[in-house]
């Protein structure tokens, strides 16, 4: 007879999604609360209702949304109405992420309210332990001499923020120029979260992608990747995964999740590392 080990996984269901959507909601409440801090001015503002994490930062953030409608509690009208006057006061369009394991009950009721899709996503999640650890590519993290072709990926220093958001904010705004004024003061805010540990990754010395990775309950959020158009396609986001699951289980945490669009290059890098999808989520926007 032979023995084995095996490797425990939970099952993508309601107490995955739940455990999921909460560690991301409170990466974007933490996202609000930093933004808060930077610029009282802003008017961020967050709640719960309904077992969801209501989250406003302003009426064009990404932030501004729900997060867990329907999961910890059954969705009714009443909190529908509390939730879509949060935002209304702010002046903002109403938007849910609702997982498929809030039911149909609860799409029904949003199809009735006159709410529409308009995105959707791909949830993916990964066990951390350290026989997942053994098998991820090695990837030089002590500031030792690089060697040419060498990638080496680090934790930031407390006053290494502004080259983080830099070198994230030139990623993103290769292929969104319009929106860069709106990056850089994103990338400067995420930069300052609590709970999150920003990430750079170097090629023989020179920064070239940034990472985040928001901690929650033992879940590894994993978030804010971009590469600078110059050093795409050399592996630094490949590093930047595996380090950030190592730095995961080194700090407890026992569960990666990634949020990407379907199909793009983002999750077939993170399905070539170890991601699997546990569902595909859509964001409601109440209509007028």
């Amino acid at each position: 007879m032979t023995s084995r080990m095996t490797m425990t996984k939970p099952f993508s269901d309601l107490a995955l999604a739940q455990r999921l959507e909460r560690a991301e909601g409170d990466a974007c409440l933490q996202f609000a609360a930093a933004h808060r801090r930077l610029m009282p001015e802003c008017g961020a503002d967050w709640m719960e209702c309904a077992g969801a994490q209501v989250v406003f930062d302003g009426v064009d953030s990404p932030a501004t949304q729900t997060f867990g409608l329907g999961l910890n509690e059954e969705l009714n009208p009443d909190a529908l109405d509390t939730i879509e006057s949060f935002f209304r006061g702010h002046g903002s369009p109403v938007r849910h992420e609702v997982s498929p394991f809030a039911g149909v009950p609860a799409l029904d009721l949003l199809c009735r309210r006159n709410y529409r899709p308009i995105e959707t996503a791909s949830v993916l999640y990964q066990p951390i332990s350290r026989a997942a650890a053994s098998n991820m590519p090695s990837i030089q993290s002590s500031p030792a001499n690089p060697q040419p072709g060498e990638i080496r990926v680090r934790a930031i220093a407390p006053d290494e923020a502004q080259r983080w958001a830099a070198i994230n904010h030139r990623g993103w705004t290769s292929e969104n120029p319009e929106l860069s004024d709106f990056l850089l003061a994103f990338s400067s805010i995420a930069a300052g979260r609590d709970h999150t540990i920003s990430f750079l990754a170097e090629l023989d010395g020179v920064p070239g992608a940034a990472a985040s990775l928001s901690i929650y309950e033992g879940v590894a959020v994993f978030s804010g990747a971009a590469t600078v158009p110059e050093m795409r396609r050399r592996g630094l986001q490949s590093a930047l995964l595996s380090e950030r699951l190592r730095y995961g289980l080194e700090i407890g945490c026992d569960l990666a999740m990634m949020v990407t669009l379907p199909g793009s290059d983002s999750q077939r890098n993170a399905e070539r590392n170890g991601f699997q999808i546990a569902y595909t989520r859509m964001k409601w926007q109440l209509w007028p």
